[in-house]
């Protein structure tokens, strides 16, 4: 074998052909490092799906790298000699190979990107950190979009990738004459007998042996592996994205908003695993969407749904945690402070919307973005959890859930943690949200038409406590003005009803009694 010019570290979100680390890579001269270590595995307990997917999906990139000629040096998380983090690998991995430079495609996550930018002073080597071209927008164009901006609006950022993308743009202007069809998808959704299957991989004996060390290493992790069924390898991860496009996409987006509790994935892609590891392309995805519109497959509020998802708020997302990080994870708007109740482990609770929510996320590492949204997120925050914990617990039990994406979407979005620095007013509701857009209160012990008192619906009196508890920071925000209107037209003694029923429950979220 050739002496190693390049050692090319890849990373378990990076698991692309396409990565920019690869480019000019010479099979004949390079070698490619990839690890699981200790260190990212443990940094918060991960769901064991989770754990499972990301070691799977890079054994099998790996084998897929060893087929086109590359030399593939690969740590598994129980190898003997296994050092338990990326830096001390690459340093044994120089050690053993003596290569002449370093190249790595800069990690998503602030903690891994800063170690890297220590490697340089440790290796004595040139290290090359290059752009992550699988990204739409820069970090640094990103920056540049924000500066001088009074509001960090996500509609016009989602505007200006459609317009340097070209995706559903009819010249200047945009395909139908319209951004953004929103108002055509927050439909309910109705149990259908005839709605078509997600595709489900039988895990192979590579995946077989990645389960068998998962449940061995991480006994006491969130869920179980025996139900694994995610795609592992780039042509199952298309097969995926096909039967999207062709069986969900049509009716993806007036229901992408509504949750049933007998079908926890209903018409949504359940792509984002895929996308984020770096199975598949974003763009690529969303220009087969557009040609499913333009060939009459889907319809345009369907298509400009899913496509915003993607080069919209994905992008938008990243922009923001690159832009605050780091200390964005330790923001507090409202001083929360509250536990996260046991039930966030084991979705034993009265309540049927957060019972159903969470036990669907043990068993599934998954869970929609309005269930995340409007259910966990709503509750967290009405409850007054500790934004952190609640970061964490994201972080933790979604499978698709990276610090880069995950972090803004529940500091900034869901919490409001952040003060309103990227959403304009606090995603909070109460019960009749839920009940409109599921069925989860008709099984529920709790009356989602009662307002206080121990039968009613825990998420009714929560918002106008929350509201109220609030009312100095939030009252002179705009998009409440007609809510703490109507607070202030409540005579005292419904006020004070409201805020003896919050308290009651939260006095019993406090002292561990079942809620």
């Amino acid at each position: 074998m050739n002496p190693t010019r390049n050692l090319i570290f890849i990373l378990g979100d990076q698991l692309s052909l396409s990565v920019s680390s690869l480019e000019g890579a010479d099979p004949t001269q390079d070698m490619v490092l990839m690890c699981e270590v200790v260190e990212e595995a443990t940094y918060v307990e991960h769901h064991k799906l989770k754990l499972a997917f990301i070691f799977s999906a890079m054994r099998h990139f790996a084998d897929e790298l060893r087929a086109k000629g590359f030399c593939v040096r690969y740590v598994r998380l129980d190898d003997r000699d296994n050092s338990g983090s990326f830096t001390t690998e690459l340093l044994r991995a120089i050690a053993e190979t003596s290569p002449r430079s370093i190249i790595v495609t800069e990690a998503a996550e602030w903690r891994v990107l800063s170690a890297m930018e220590d490697w340089q002073g440790l290796v004595n080597l040139p290290v090359e950190v290059r752009q992550d071209t699988r990204f739409i927008c820069s970090t640094t164009e990103f920056k540049a979009w924000a500066k001088d901006r009074k509001a960090l609006t996500m509609e016009y950022f989602y505007r200006d990738m459609r317009r340097k993308t070209g995706l559903l743009m009819n010249g200047d202007h945009p395909e139908g004459g319209r951004w953004n069809f929103d108002s055509q998808n927050r439909k309910p959704a109705k149990p259908d007998l005839f709605r078509p299957k997600h595709h489900v991989f039988p895990p192979d004996a590579a995946t077989q042996e990645v389960l068998a060390l998962v449940e061995r290493t991480f006994p006491n992790n969130m869920g179980s592996t025996e139900n694994f069924s995610f795609a592992v390898t780039r042509t199952d991860a298309e097969k995926a994205a096909d039967g999207f496009i062709r069986d969900f996409l049509p009716n993806f987006g007036e229901t992408q908003d509504a949750m049933l509790a007998e079908e926890p994935f209903l018409n949504h892609a359940l792509l984002s695993f895929y996308i984020n590891v770096g199975l598949l392309d974003p763009l690529a995805l969303c220009r087969a969407a557009e040609r499913a519109y333009f060939e009459g497959h889907a319809p345009l509020n369907a298509v400009e749904a899913f496509i915003r998802q993607i080069i919209g708020w994905r992008e938008y997302i990243r922009g923001i945690y690159w832009l605050k990080m780091p200390g964005y994870e330790t923001s507090n708007f409202f001083a929360a402070s509250r536990p996260l109740p046991d039930f966030f482990w084991s979705g034993e609770t009265d309540m049927a919307c957060m019972s159903t929510v969470i036990k669907q996320t043990i068993t599934h590492a998954y869970a929609h973005h309005i269930q995340r949204l409007m259910v966990v997120g709503n509750f967290s925050m009405l409850a007054g959890l500790d934004p952190y914990a609640v970061h964490r617990w994201y972080l933790e039990v979604y499978a698709d859930a990276y610090e880069w994406v995950e972090l803004p979407n529940v500091i900034g979005m869901s919490q409001f943690a952040d003060g309103g620095f990227m959403a304009s007013k606090p995603y909070a509701a109460g019960g009749a949200y839920i009940s409109r857009m599921s069925n989860y209160c008709e099984s529920c012990r709790y009356d989602v038409s009662q307002k206080t008192g121990e039968k009613a619906c825990p998420f009714n009196a929560l918002y106008w406590d929350f509201l109220a508890r609030n009312a100095e920071s939030l009252s002179g925000n705009h998009r409440l003005a007609q809510m703490y209107a109507s607070w202030r037209r409540m005579s005292a003694g419904t006020q004070q009803a409201y805020r003896n029923s919050a308290s009651a429950f939260l006095g019993k979220l406090d002292d561990g009694s079942r809620v």
